[in-house]
């Protein structure tokens, strides 16, 4: 089995070299390494070549400036790889993290997806996210039961090439992760997570999601909206802490906006069952309130927070 690592890169000449050197000290046989170079002004089509140039398994894609997703389907279109997986150019991988999980693959040919756990880094600390080693029968028992929603990342997950046959990152928008995975795992029928391996998610204070205003979270929360009313139509407690889940950025978003709720009402049938004392109060005045009350209420307080301090 071959894996195809996708790696979109733009303004990271000072950590390109971080990034790359750990994807080629997997030493994970069968591995091809895809640089796209989206039009990037620094030096980093230089250290590209560089690498392309000293490195059998890496191969460089030179192109117009395009954005994150417009890149990645650079780099799927020309995967020759049975997998595909994404490192993002200002992240890196923890030694000996490919192997093993290529070996998991291979053992379970039946899975189309596997997700691996992820260290939070800044200057200071690191968060581990670790994933449990468990097993999922397709997309609504995953997005549920693991919380998927919560880490819905593209780049410490592991697909299967065929998946994005008729499915491509969107174009101009951002949180595409979250737009396009539900996509692929609508074609998924097995989904693995595991504790094995570890991707260094390092945060860039000036990336365009730490600096996101109304308008991207505004595509966040349509993203979520359609899945729920695609997918979700019950009210059992898994659905319902998503539905919690997207409500908090419907709030947050009519924080920033201003504009009516893209969240249809719903009454929580289960609000004490529901984790935190947090979001069983907010389940509560939502019963009471209404979403759009609930909005109102919420950047009313927020704008008060603001004025005392």
């Amino acid at each position: 089995m071959r894996l195809s690592v996708i790696v979109p890169i733009y303004k990271v000449e000072d950590s390109l070299d971080r990034c790359v050197s750990s994807i080629v000290a997997q030493n994970c046989p069968a591995t091809e390494i895809i640089l796209v170079d989206d039009g990037s002004p620094d030096s980093c089509p230089d250290i590209c070549d560089q690498w392309e140039r000293r490195n059998a398994s890496i191969r460089v894609i030179h192109k117009a400036n395009g954005g994150l997703s417009d890149a990645r389907n650079a780099g799927i279109q020309v995967a020759k790889g049975d997998y595909i997986t994404f490192v993002d150019s200002d992240d890196y991988l923890s030694p000996d993290t490919y192997t093993p999980l290529m070996e998991m693959l291979e053992s379970m040919p039946e899975a189309d997806m596997l997700e691996y756990s992820i260290s939070i880094d800044n200057e200071s600390h690191s968060l581990p996210l670790t994933m449990p080693d468990n097993t999922h029968n397709g997309f609504k028992a995953y997005w549920l039961d693991s919380k998927a929603y919560q880490h819905s990342y593209a780049w410490n997950k592991i697909f299967r090439k065929e998946l994005f046959g008729n499915v491509m990152f969107p174009v101009g928008r951002v949180f595409e992760d979250i737009h396009t995975l539900p996509q692929l795992l609508s074609h998924s029928h097995k989904i693995i997570t595991t504790s094995r391996g570890c991707y260094h998610y390092c945060i860039n204070s000036s990336g365009i999601t730490t600096n996101a205003k109304g308008q991207q979270w505004t595509m966040l929360l349509d993203s979520h909206v359609s899945i729920l009313s695609k997918w979700f139509h019950g009210n059992t407690l898994a659905e319902e802490t998503y539905y919690m889940h997207v409500l908090n950025i419907q709030l947050y978003t009519y924080g920033l906006t201003a504009t009516p709720p893209l969240l249809p009402n719903c009454h929580i049938s289960h609000p004490l069952s529901l984790q935190g004392w947090i979001m069983k109060t907010k389940a509560l005045a939502l019963n009471i309130l209404g979403i759009n009350n609930l909005c109102r209420l919420y950047r009313t307080t927020q704008r008060i927070l603001r004025l005392r301090s």
